[in-house]
C-alpha cells in the first residue's frame, strides 16, 4: 500500500508541491503501522524538507480546530531541544523562561532530560486486568551530571519534582533497568527505551513531586498519578477541577502533587 502526500499525488517533478511517497512495511502487535517514506528518490534530507514544507502540528483530537502557525511555538515547551517525539511533553508547557529563571531564584535547580512522547502515551487501557496492559517502548536519555544532582539531592533530603508523566517515567525507568545497588539509583540505566507501566503500587525510587496536567479518563496517565498520590485524592482533584472550571489536558490547567 503507497499513500501520497502533496500536490501532484505521485506525479511531483523534483518535489514540486513537497510530493511525498510512504509505503506501508508491517504493523506491530498494537496496530501501529511502519513506513518507509521518498520523496522522489532523493533520499532523507528530501525526505525531511517535504515534511517541513507540508507538516502541521500534530494536535490532540480534542482540540477541534486545524493547527495554525503559532502552534509551533505554543505546543512545544521552552526547553525543547532533540527531535523525536510525537506530541509535547504538556506539563512543560506551563513553564516559561521568566519562571524558570525564578524558580531559580527560590533555591530550585532546574534539570532536562529527554523521553520521547510516543504512541504509548495516549494507547488506552484495553484489558479489564490492568497487570496484562503492555505499553510500546519510548526512548529516553538522562545527562550523567544530572543524574548526578539528582543523586545529591536525594543524599542532602531534597526533593526531586518531575514535571510531566514523561520525566517520571524516565527517571524511575533508569533506575529499574539499571538498579545493582540496594540504594536503587547507585548504577542507573541513563540511555534507553522505556516500556514502564506505572499504576497503584508502583513503589517510587526517585520522585518525590510532580508536576502535571489534568488527564483523560481511564488512561494511563491516570494510573500514574493516582500511583503516586493516592486514588482516592486524585478522584478529589479531579472533582474539584470540575467543580472550578479548570481546563483539562493539553493546553489546559496543571496541578502539583506532593
Amino acid at each position: 500500500t503507497k499513500v501520497f502526500f502533496g500536490d501532484g499525488g505521485g506525479g511531483g517533478e523534483g518535489g514540486e508541491g513537497g510530493e511525498l511517497e510512504a509505503v506501508a512495511v508491517e504493523a506491530d502487535p498494537e496496530g501501529m503501522w511502519r513506513f518507509e517514506l521518498s520523496a522522489d528518490g532523493r533520499g532523507g534530507g528530501a525526505v525531511r524538507e517535504v515534511i517541513e514544507k507540508l507538516g502541521r502540528v500534530p494536535l490532540p483530537p480534542y482540540i477541534r480546530r486545524e493547527a495554525e502557525p503559532v502552534d509551533k511555538l505554543r505546543y512545544q515547551t521552552v526547553f525543547a531541544g532533540k527531535e523525536g517525539a510525537v506530541a509535547a511533553p504538556t506539563a512543560g508547557l506551563h513553564f516559561t523562561d521568566r519562571v524558570i529563571e525564578e524558580i531559580k531564584g527560590m533555591g530550585v535547580e532546574p534539570h532536562y532530560i529527554t523521553l520521547h512522547t510516543g504512541p504509548a502515551t495516549f494507547m488506552p487501557v484495553r484489558v479489564d486486568n490492568m497487570e496484562e496492559h503492555r505499553m510500546p517502548g519510548e526512548s529516553y536519555s538522562i545527562g550523567p551530571d544530572v543524574f548526578s544532582a539528582i543523586r545529591r539531592a536525594k543524599e542532602e533530603g531534597r526533593r526531586v519534582v518531575a514535571v510531566g508523566s514523561t520525566v517520571t517515567r524516565a527517571l524511575e525507568a533508569s533506575v529499574i533497568d539499571g538498579i545493582e545497588s540496594p540504594g536503587g539509583i547507585e548504577s542507573p540505566r541513563l540511555d534507553g527505551d522505556t516500556a514502564l507501566f506505572i499504576s497503584p503500587g508502583f513503589e517510587f525510587k526517585v520522585v518525590d513531586a510532580l508536576v502535571t496536567n489534568f488527564h483523560l479518563p481511564c488512561s494511563t496517565l491516570i494510573m500514574l498519578v493516582s500511583a503516586l498520590a493516592g486514588g482516592q485524592r486524585i478522584m478529589a482533584a479531579y472533582k474539584e477541577a470540575v467543580k472550578e472550571g479548570y481546563r483539562f489536558f493539553s493546553y489546559g490547567d496543571c496541578m502539583m502533587i506532593v
